[in-house]
This record gives structure tokens, sequence and C-alpha cells, in this order.
């Protein structure tokens, strides 16, 4: 009986259940009620929840379960374990660890909440960090160790093995192709596209004197620069916005180029020497998009998405993805593109460079504002470029690449 009382204490006490029981004490039969009610709150899983959480919930009801000769008996290891049950969260959301990444995702925690009342209850929504194995390794250019997928790869397999249920990601990480399994059915509104210089030293790229070293793990940045000041000298330089920052400070290097997108989010503007226009520095396909991907047939979490997908953005990034896939890019191809609505059309620019920035090589876009003719124009633009490069402009490009785009 006493452990039955227990049981009702951690029950009431529950976030889920939102209310205080004074404890009293309880006949056989009373104990007996609230335990098989305890065990029907488990058994009841969500219309929302993946086989794999009434898995879950099944299992936790077993090991709940008293044996039949001690009716009036639950540990409260017992309880413990339906309380946990009650507490599994409605969504998991999975993301990499880094600040950015992070804002990211409390960002679209944030904005389930709003929009879905169930979801800002306590416990309802939980972020899950997955370490990558771009995040691991960052003394290394990212092509030397298989490229762009190095920082969604690990969250695709945590959500077709039910470990989250969404994957937040900034855009232009994503792989053109995505994993069987998986769709990418939502993007929030799209940042700023723009790149930031940043100097401690300098006020802008024309105060850079000869020779001056330029801190970028991006070739897209890297070859735009030397079309324009071919005698700065480039340099890997990996890590997250912070370090980045700091090692500025500590005279690494003269100066570097990060999205001002990421400054926005983690209210670290004020490090932003000046904001280059997009004539000077094109943005990377995507910059500046988050898109949020799940399950295929998730029919739960993709009625949550589709209220948060801002299809502005998705027009734009998949036209921008289609011209990437044209070409064929990787994270060894120097390759930048915008796409953006004026009016009512689609205008898109993209570029593909050698390494050194000695070829640039330039294409303009318009179509009319939808999903068919974006997707359209972007391989329009793509395959244009690539009638315009000598055929070994990507053999080279391959072959001596270092870095991501």
């Amino acid at each position: 009986v006493e452990d039955a009382r227990l049981l009702l204490i951690a029950r009431a006490t529950s976030s889920s259940l939102r209310r205080s029981l004074k404890p009293t004490p309880l006949r056989p039969s009373e104990a007996m009620a609230a335990t098989m009610s305890a065990m029907r709150a488990v058994a009841v899983a969500p219309a929302a929840a993946s086989s794999r959480k009434m898995q879950a919930r099944s299992s936790t009801f077993s090991a709940a379960m008293p044996k039949a000769a001690k009716r009036a008996t639950v540990s409260v290891r017992a309880a413990l374990r339906v309380s946990a049950a009650l507490e599994e969260p409605l969504v998991r959301i999975g993301t990499r660890g880094s600040p950015l990444a992070l804002a990211q995702a409390y960002m679209t925690r944030d904005l389930l909440k709003k929009n879905f009342p169930p979801l800002a209850e306590d416990g309802a929504l939980e972020i899950c960090i997955i370490k990558t194995t771009g995040d691991k390794i960052l003394d290394v250019p990212l092509a030397d160790i298989g490229g762009k997928g190095l920082f969604t790869r690990e969250l695709d397999v945590a959500l077709l093995d039910g470990r989250i249920d969404i994957a937040v990601h900034s855009m232009k990480d994503v792989p053109t192709y995505l994993p069987e399994g998986t769709i990418l059915p939502c993007m929030l509104t799209r940042e700023d596209v723009r790149d930031a210089f940043i100097s401690v030293k300098y006020k802008s790229l024309a105060e850079l004197p000869e020779g001056a070293v330029v801190g970028t793990a991006s070739l897209r940045r890297q070859s735009q620069l030397l079309a324009r000041f071919p005698t700065l000298k480039c340099v890997n330089f990996r890590g997250n916005v912070q370090s980045r920052i700091r090692k500025l400070s500590e005279d690494v290097v003269d100066c570097t180029l990060l999205a001002i997108a990421g400054l926005n989010r983690m209210d670290m503007q004020e490090h932003a020497t000046v904001i280059l226009e997009t004539d000077v520095m094109l943005p990377a396909v995507a910059q500046g998009a988050i898109g949020i991907a799940c399950r295929t047939g998730d029919t739960t979490v993709l009625d949550y998405l589709a209220k948060l997908n801002h299809e502005e953005t998705r027009i734009a990034v998949e036209c921008e993805r289609s011209f990437l896939t044209a070409l064929d890019g990787s994270c060894r191809t120097p390759i930048a593109g915008y796409a953006r609505k004026v009016g009512d059309q689609l205008v898109f620019d993209g570029l593909i460079a050698s390494l050194n920035g000695d070829q640039i090589l330039q294409t303009s876009e318009t179509s009319n504002w939808s999903i068919a003719d974006a997707v359209a124009t972007g391989k329009k633009a793509g395959d244009h470029l690539k009638t315009l490069a000598p055929k070994e402009f990507f053999a080279a490009l391959v072959e001596n690449g270092q870095g991501n785009w």
C-alpha cells in the first residue's frame, strides 16, 4: 500500500499531469486501482507516436506490472519508470553541437511551441546533440576528409534509426542528394545571404596589404577574393564562429569572412567589420537558409513542418541546389549561386571559378516564380556554365581542390 501511495505521488508531481496530491493512507483495493490506472496511462500512446515509441512504452508497462501474488505491491523503481514513460518527448530535435547549430535548433523549438500548443508543454520537445565527423576533425580541409556530408551524415543516421524525429540543418551543408527514407519538406525564413568581412586591423578588403593572410576554409570565398586581390594569401581556417573570432584577436590571421546570417542568429553582428554586397562576394548555394528534415511518411511531423515552412525561401533554395546538382558541385569546386524574388519573377546569378581566381565564369537567368520554374532555371544555368568551361576545368578542380565552397 505504501509503495502504491508513492506511485500516486510520482504520477501527481509529473509535469504532464500538473497537479499536486496530498498523501493519504490507501486501502489495498484503492492501491490496486491506482496501479491499474497508472498502467493504462503508459499503455495508451499518443496517435503521433511512432511504433518504436509504442514498443518502448509497452516494455515499461511490463516492467512496472506487479506479480499476481503481490497485487498491492509496486516498487518505487516501477513508479519512477511510469513517471519517465509519461515524460517521453513528442518530438526529438536533432542538431550539431556548435553554438550556431544550437541557436538554430532553439529557433526551431520555439517556432514549434508557438504554433502547436501541445508542443509547448514541459517535456514535449527535446533537443538532441549529435556529434558529426566534420565537428570532430578541424585541422584538415573538408575535401580531404569527405566533403559536405560530414556535417549531416550522423544526423541522417539518427533520424533513420529513430533516435531523433527531425534534423535541423544549415542548408549550405546539405548535399544535393538525401538518404532514402528521409525528406526535407521545410525551410525557415531565410536570413541575410551576404558575407561579412571581419578584421581587427583593417576596415575593408581594399585596405589589406600585399601578402595579408586571410583565414578561410571556403574555396568559393578564396577564388572570388583572389580574383580581385591576387596577392592575398589564403589559409585553411576552421572551427566555430567564436573560435575563429578569437584567433583574429590572437593575430593568427589578418582577416576572415563569415556568413552574416550566423552572426545575426547568435547576436554577434558587432564583430562584422563590413558586410560585402553580393556583386563583390556571391554567396554559397543556400547560404542563410535553415532546413528541417524528417522521415518519409511521418505524417504527424510533416504536418508540423508544413506550418513552419517559408515557401519563398524554399523556392529560392531549390533553384540554387538545382544549379549545384547540374554542375555536380562538391567541396572541391568553387561554386556560388543566389536566387531571389524580384517583383513576380525569379532572378538567379551563379558562378564557378578556378581555385586561384584567374578564371571566373558567370551566368544570370530569370524565370517565373514557381517551384517547377525555379528547379528548371537552376539546371539551365548550371548546364550553360558547363558549356562555357573547357573540359579540363572541372577535372583540375577535382584534382587540386582543398576546402569547401
